[in-house]
């Protein structure tokens, strides 16, 4: 009863979103807590477009999953690259695994390969849609389930803000939801190749990402805006 009280509260707020503030996106990095909102989108709001950052870093198993939604629900997932003059400096200055020197340099090659892309990605619509979870991360804890995103000028909406990872994969065990195939070996949350890792037993879920910086660092700057 649980989890139905919970999808239901979910499916309001997306009606209530897309009502309010179309045109409106999800961005779907395919990881668990967005395949539980792209099963709900997929199959009760065909007006809310999905889309995806391509780092050109992404792991074989999220493209495979790319693929198995687009069949699945039949639609197709518009997919934002980053600027490719804009990696060729990077790469230039930093070499090609840049990111591991420091946070500075780890940060501004998400901020080339993600931030940047996100930014077209939301260019005209009236909100985005997010697979947060407060107690991911430490820099999560004082998001809002709505609020606005002042630096990218549109409502940001975080249905499963308040859900834990129990109830994540409870729904897609109910509901067969296909997920990363990385979830099965030990990856709790899913980025970048080079920057993800699986945890062992006892880890905080977000350990696998950049595992060789502090919690209170680890984001790569698409939820760390200035919101109202």
């Amino acid at each position: 009863m649980k989890l139905n009280t919970m999808i239901t509260s979910v499916k309001s707020l997306l009606a209530s979103t897309d009502k309010n503030y179309a045109p409106v996106v999800f961005a779907n990095s395919f990881g668990a807590e967005d395949m539980v909102l792209t099963d709900l989108i997929g199959k009760y709001f065909s007006n809310i477009d999905m889309f995806t950052l391509d780092t050109g870093r992404l792991p074989e198993e999220t493209y495979s999953l790319v693929k198995e939604v687009e069949d699945r629900y039949s639609i197709k997932v518009r997919i934002y690259f980053p600027e490719s003059a804009a990696v060729e400096k990077y790469t230039t200055q930093n070499g090609p695994n840049g990111f591991y020197n420091s946070i500075d340099a780890r940060k501004a090659c998400c901020h080339i390969r993600k931030v940047e892309p996100l930014k077209r990605a939301l260019s005209g619509k009236g909100a985005w849609i997010t697979g947060l979870r407060r107690d991911q991360a430490p820099t999560r804890k004082d998001i809002g389930e709505s609020e606005f995103d002042i630096d990218n000028g549109l409502q940001k909406i975080s249905p499963l803000l308040n859900w834990n990872l129990s109830d994540v994969w409870a729904y897609l065990k109910e509901f067969n939801v296909p997920y990363n195939a990385l979830h099965d070996k030990g990856y709790t949350s899913i980025g970048c190749a080079p920057c993800t890792r699986a945890i062992t037993p006892g880890e905080d879920v977000r350990a696998g990402r950049w595992w060789w910086e502090n919690p209170e660092t680890k984001e790569c700057g698409l939820h760390l805006k200035n919101r109202s």
